[in-house]
């Protein structure tokens, strides 16, 4: 099924206001979600709206809050988002990082206190097209474990890196997960396999099984060990710079919230030799294209190379989305 982007926008800004959101938080946040989906990060858009509602009705997130600025240190700055929308307060944090950058060449912003920020991607977007080079990261609930153990007592951490690159910009959005929780699930509703293992059964053996690895929050780190140490360091960094809590921390709260946040902008248009980086960004990806590839018919491409061919054919022919989550949504 597919659903038109105005269509899909409209829908949940009507829902936004009717959970109380002033107009232009409402535009901001239905944006930001339709912009997801419309981009092919399906799980971050429409699949995760229901469960923002349900967050406001659990008491999570305050929709009137905004971050609050705690402490500057020049082109460090740090702010509390006094549990407002993950995604709102995100949305802030990127264009004050962009700010200090193109007034330090360099922006840093810590938040903390903070919900999900669903589709980290949207922000490194924020970055590229203001010519900055974006590096945004969060930490979350426990929800993998470390490597060598079996309970969960890492995040998988999310982490996006943004290059500019004309209208395909580089972007790495991935999690310290061999699977996002938000793909396994959509993986689990198909009835399809993982193309590779991805966690641990209750019995302990290597899955395939999205339903099964939900059941055990025993999934693998990327690159097993190396995941598990980049999820503890960047807990630890985004924590410590935001003077918020640790995923061990927000373990201890009934329900995944006051999260810790990291924004960080780098101004390229600050730098004498940009017309040289852009030359020599443009002169690798060319080179890595030219790899030989495994597979006949499936070329090597960059993180980010398809999002605008994705994004066209949605813009064109409608946005693909699961029937019964969408039917959730005019429900509301």
């Amino acid at each position: 099924m597919r659903v038109p982007y105005e269509k899909m926008y409209n829908e949940f800004v009507r829902v936004l206001l009717k959970y109380g959101f002033d107009k232009e938080k409402a535009e901001i946040s239905a944006k930001l979600y339709a912009d997801a989906s419309r981009d092919g990060v399906y799980t971050h858009g429409l699949n995760r709206f229901p469960k923002f509602i349900k967050s406001i009705h659990d008491g999570i997130v305050d929709i009137h809050a905004e971050p609050v600025l705690k402490e500057s240190f020049g082109a460090f700055e740090r702010y509390d988002g006094c549990h407002g929308p993950g995604n709102l307060n995100a949305y802030a944090c990127t264009k004050r990082a962009i700010e200090l950058a193109k007034q330090n060449t360099i922006g840093y912003v810590a938040l903390a206190n903070t919900n999900h920020w669903m589709r980290p991607g949207n922000y490194g977007l924020m970055a590229v097209e203001q010519n900055c080079i974006g590096i945004f990261w969060t930490n979350t609930v426990p929800n993998m474990p470390p490597w060598g153990g079996r309970d969960a007592r890492l995040g998988n951490n999310p982490i996006t890196l943004a290059i500019p690159h004309g209208d395909t910009p580089v972007l790495v959005d991935v999690a310290m997960s061999m699977f996002s929780y938000g793909k396994l699930e959509v993986y689990k509703r198909s009835g399809r396999p993982l193309p590779v293992d991805g966690g641990l059964n209750k019995d302990q053996q290597p899955t395939r099984n999205a339903a099964e690895i939900l059941e055990t929050h025993e999934s693998y780190p990327i690159g097993y060990w190396k995941g598990s140490g980049l999820s503890l360091a960047l807990d630890l960094i985004a924590a410590a710079l935001a003077g918020g809590r640790t995923t061990r921390q927000v373990g201890e709260l009934p329900l995944e919230t006051e999260l810790s946040q990291v924004f960080i902008c780098i101004d390229l248009d600050s730098l004498p030799d940009k017309e040289n980086i852009a030359a020599n960004v443009e002169a690798t990806l060319r080179d890595m294209e030219t790899s030989t590839p495994v597979e006949e018919g499936r070329p090597v491409h960059f993180p980010g190379a398809h999002m605008a061919e994705v994004r066209s054919d949605n813009m064109e022919n409608g946005i693909p989305v699961e029937e019964a989550i969408w039917q959730q949504v005019l429900a509301l």
